[in-house]
């Protein structure tokens, strides 16, 4: 038997759940590193997966508490989209990846693990990446720390800032 070892996955399993949204952000910025913040516009911000599929797996989030697609106005429609873009770009320069998922679920039937809360997710992806893990093991493998990823990506999100911030 072979033991892949995820230790950062222990304080999601037995720590404290919140008992907010974690896509509701205060209006202070203090805590946008240790939340992983990438880039914050006027309708929606950029964040990464604090507990992600693969290296790079960033969500481009509306600030406004919805929880479907259509529950969006044409300003934040228009905003997402173009963060989507953005950080597509951005993906492709830093990691450069073969493919790039995005994907929105609704709902729980959908795969929604906070469905209380639209978010888009951005997944670089590679040839072979899981290979057979996530299969036969049920496993996947991040081999870059969040921390490095996010000192990666974030100078290439502060290009990207809304004008006046």
């Amino acid at each position: 038997m072979k033991t892949l070892w995820a230790p950062w996955r222990i304080e999601y399993i037995l720590g404290p759940k919140p008992d907010s949204c974690v896509f509701c952000l205060p209006q202070h910025q203090d805590e946008d590193e240790e939340r992983l913040i990438l880039l914050r516009a006027k309708h929606c911000f950029v964040v990464m997966n604090k507990y992600p599929y693969m290296s790079g797996h960033i969500m481009v989030t509306p600030y406004r508490h919805v929880s479907c697609l259509t529950q969006l106005n044409s300003l934040e429609l228009e905003e997402i989209m173009n963060y989507l873009q953005i950080s597509t770009k951005i993906l492709k320069e830093v990691f450069k990846p073969e493919g790039i998922n995005i994907g929105l679920n609704i709902g729980e039937a959908a795969g929604a693990g906070i469905e209380e809360h639209l978010h888009f997710h951005l997944l670089p992806r590679w040839v072979g990446d899981h290979s057979f893990m996530a299969v036969l093991n049920e496993t996947t493998v991040i081999p870059e720390h969040l921390k490095v990823t996010y000192d990666k990506l974030k100078p290439f999100f502060d290009k990207h800032k809304p004008k006046g911030e």
